[in-house]
């Protein structure tokens, strides 16, 4: 008989807990959650102390059937889901539904907890199993029923009072409230004017260097126009430079703390140009176990959903092992790094790190595909670098007189690279880092090679990235490590925000909204508040607060708001946004109104005026019509043989022709080509999803279904020759790809270098 029946979320974990395991274990998944709150209504009983109505999640039945058959021959169940509320969530349904078994066995279930997915971390976690804890469930369930109150509560009040299809979360509307209220803050940014003087100088040595005017008079000194710069350059044209002072300092620079959650999304980010979403998916792979040869599958990294920074004893051994036997130990320092946990760290995990250092990137090259291996070198580097010694730099300040200017030159010279032998150009430069200075002593007489006056502006406070709204999130104490991913996919899902050059810009719906939500739920938007609220769900995981207690004294508030905004909330979807555009048809002022895919002016007069336009917004906020772009194709319209032009309309861009209105004819964009299904005549067309979202489906929809979301484009693949390509818009670093839609094939090339000639598009 089988010692045990292990169940886990997922089947990766499952191949890899059989390489450790034998026969000695069954070990199952679950598939994720087998018991969620109902999808179509409510399933909350605000009566009943908001008791939740839990049902089988659609699909599931069969998975839990095979528990149940499992678990009738063993007497031991451990579960382990991943070590965090949401694995508890797992956990507890799944001990609820096999305690329901007829036949007669004794079932004692044991929680296990795996940091990590190793030999040692598994037999150990095994040997010593924890309880369920209900605390840490019922966290997770409050946060559940919060998040549906606010769900299936205010959705419903937008779709009545902006439009069908939105959706408002207790997190993700902070989120965006965040990035609109960043954009307002530039919209209303006046930039000023000013103005620097850099000399070029030259000392008895090499090499010549730069220094800026600091003071005059002995005043700090602010040039704010071209007049007073000038005046500066004039005075210091005759004057006699003599070096004041040289001060030279020894600086360190220490290395960065181990990764958490946030700054592991963070680093990716701004490093390898990772979403948050990839980075967690990626990481996910390399916590339950990669293929590695002859050694099967291999936990290579330790939980990525953390908020620690702390590192287990033999951890940091092996750290302090590897950096003595592989770089010297001058790069050790004589003691262990122990990093400071923040003031809302959980701290019930280790941070993120390679699971064994002895797993360098290079010998794991040969078994991972390339994002996999920039993520885990990541990690890896950073593990490695957080135990050693810091970088010292030779730092040199030179005050330089000149009548009655002094003029300042910084330069930073590396002495020991340190940690940066490992992390690098990863952790940063300064400006004056490598900057060279030449022999100087106080008193030296210095050569003026030139004056250069230069004009600046200062900047606006810049837009959100993914990497620095999660920073933002955190700090403020808003979400926790397992949601920062899930919160800017779905503000970007519901088009709330875009991204642009990498940079989060809030859509007008997104305005409207946070709008909205902010003048009649105040605190459902308040940083500070949501901030509250997560700490409210930490004390019931701690035990100091009733969950119950916790959702009572947030509904009531809540539900008096919504009452309120039922009868006083505008109604967008009724009037739209005001402006103070004329319609140029009617002289009716035109109103901002939202379709399924984005906003449109539309004149107030509607159904009278049927006048729309498109439009954007300038810098400032303000409102700039667009005119509908008319651009030529080679396509012939089929009725009348007129040139067809490229329009855009409420739904999207559309083929219309240019006899327009004596000839309506209109159809979808063509991309030139064929339909790849197996006897279809069609071809593949843009068209726009029920949301709003471009895809390219095959014309003879719906005798066949054929579609794919990213554009096809008419270019033999040069490696297989399949008759096209397919183009994908997001790259790592936002460049234009395009690869074989051929699964066997595998080529992939950034557009810009494919040096094809395409194919002659088939016109219509």
């Amino acid at each position: 008989m089988k010692k045990g029946l292990v169940i886990v979320e997922s089947p990766t974990k499952v191949r890899t807990l059989k390489r450790y395991l034998g026969s000695d274990y069954e070990v199952m998944a679950s598939v994720g959650h087998v018991k969620d709150l109902p999808p179509k209504r409510l399933g909350v009983d605000k009566e009943r102390d908001f008791r939740p109505e839990y049902v089988v999640i659609r699909g599931k039945g069969k998975i839990l059937k095979q528990l149940r058959s499992a678990a009738s021959k063993v007497n031991d169940i451990y579960l382990a889901p991943d070590p965090d509320r949401e694995g508890e969530a797992i956990a507890w349904h799944i001990a609820e539904e096999l305690k329901k078994g007829k036949n007669g066995n004794k079932r004692n279930f044991h929680r296990v907890l795996f940091n990590e997915l190793t030999r040692r971390a598994i037999l150990e976690a095994l040997k010593s199993p924890t309880t369920l804890n209900k605390n840490r469930f019922e966290s997770q369930q409050a946060r559940r029923i919060l998040d549906r109150l606010v769900g299936y509560e205010l959705s419903p009040l937008l779709w009545e009072k902006v439009r069908q299809g939105l959706s408002a979360g207790r997190v993700q509307s902070v989120a965006v409230r965040l990035v609109c209220d960043r954009e307002r803050e530039i919209q209303k940014f006046v930039p000023e004017e000013y103005w620097s003087v850099t000399a070029k100088l030259k000392a008895k040595e090499p090499p010549p260097f730069e220094a800026k005017v600091l003071k005059a008079h002995g005043k700090k000194l602010k040039i704010q126009n071209e007049e007073q710069a000038k005046a500066v350059v004039k005075g210091l044209k005759n004057g006699v430079f003599q070096v004041e002072k040289v001060k030279r300092v020894e600086r360190k620079k220490n290395p960065p703390p181990p990764f958490i959650t946030s700054t592991l999304q963070q680093a990716a980010a701004r490093q390898l140009g990772f979403s948050a979403k990839k980075t967690m998916m990626l990481a996910q792979r390399l916590y339950e176990g990669i293929e590695l040869g002859k050694e099967g599958p291999v936990g290579l990294i330790t939980y990525m959903r953390t908020d620690s920074v702390r590192l287990s004893d033999e951890a940091i051994k092996q750290a302090r092992e590897f950096i003595g036997s592989n770089y010297g130990k001058k790069y050790l320092p004589a003691r262990p790094r122990m990093y400071k946990k923040g003031k809302l760290t959980q701290d019930a995990h280790e941070a993120i790190r390679p699971t064994s250092v002895k797993r360098t990137p290079e010998s794991l090259a040969p078994h991972l595909e390339p994002d996999l291996l920039r993520l885990y070198s990541l990690i890896w580097k950073r593990f490695v670098a957080c135990q050693m010694a810091p970088a010292l730099y030779d730092q040199t300040t030179v005050d330089i007189k000149a009548g009655d200017y002094v003029l300042r030159a910084t330069g930073s010279i590396l002495k020991f690279e340190g940690f940066m032998k490992v992390y690098g150009k990863e952790s940063g430069t300064s400006e004056d880092e490598d900057k060279l200075l030449p022999p100087l002593d106080s008193g030296a007489i210095l050569e003026l090679l030139s004056l250069e006056p230069k004009q600046h502006f200062t900047q606006p406070p810049p837009r959100y990235s993914e990497a620095s709204l999660i920073k933002a999130l955190e700090e403020k104490g808003i979400g926790r490590p397992s949601t920062y991913a899930a919160i800017l996919s779905t503000i970007q899902d519901k088009n709330y925000v875009k991204l642009e050059n990498r940079r989060f810009v809030p859509t007008e719906l997104g305005f409207l909204v946070t709008d909205l939500l902010t003048s009649h739920f105040p605190e459902i938007l308040d940083t500070a508040f949501t901030a509250e609220m997560e700490q409210g769900l930490d004390k019931v995981e701690e035990g100091s607060v009733s969950w119950v207690e916790l959702l009572r004294r947030f509904y009531d508030t809540f539900s008096s708001r919504l009452s309120a905004a039922r009868e006083n909330m505008e109604s967008v979807k009724a009037k739209g946004v005001a402006t103070d555009i004329r319609c140029e048809r009617c002289g009716s002022n035109m109103v901002i109104r939202y379709g399924r895919t984005g906003e449109f002016l539309a004149c107030s007069s509607y159904p009278k005026c049927k006048n729309t336009k498109n439009f954007r917004r300038r810098d400032d906020g303000s409102i700039e019509i667009v005119e509908n772009e008319e651009r030529e194709t080679g396509f012939r319209c089929r009725e009348c043989g007129a040139k067809m032009l490229i329009k855009k309309g409420r739904y999207g861009e559309f083929l219309a022709c240019s006899s327009y209105p004596e000839c309506k004819f209109t159809m979808p964009i063509p991309t030139g080509v064929k339909c790849p299904k197996s006897g279809c005549s069609g071809e593949l067309v843009q068209k726009s999803s029920r949301r709003g979202k471009t895809f390219y489906g095959c014309t003879r929809y719906p005798e066949c279904d054929y579609a794919v979301w990213d554009r096809p484009i008419p270019i033999k693949c040069p490696v297989c020759d399949n008759p096209f390509l397919l183009e994908r818009q997001k790259g790592g670093k936002g460049q234009a790809s395009v690869y074989c839609p051929n699964k066997k094939c595998g080529f992939k090339a950034p557009l810009k270098d494919l040096k094809l000639e395409e194919e002659e598009s088939v016109r219509a």
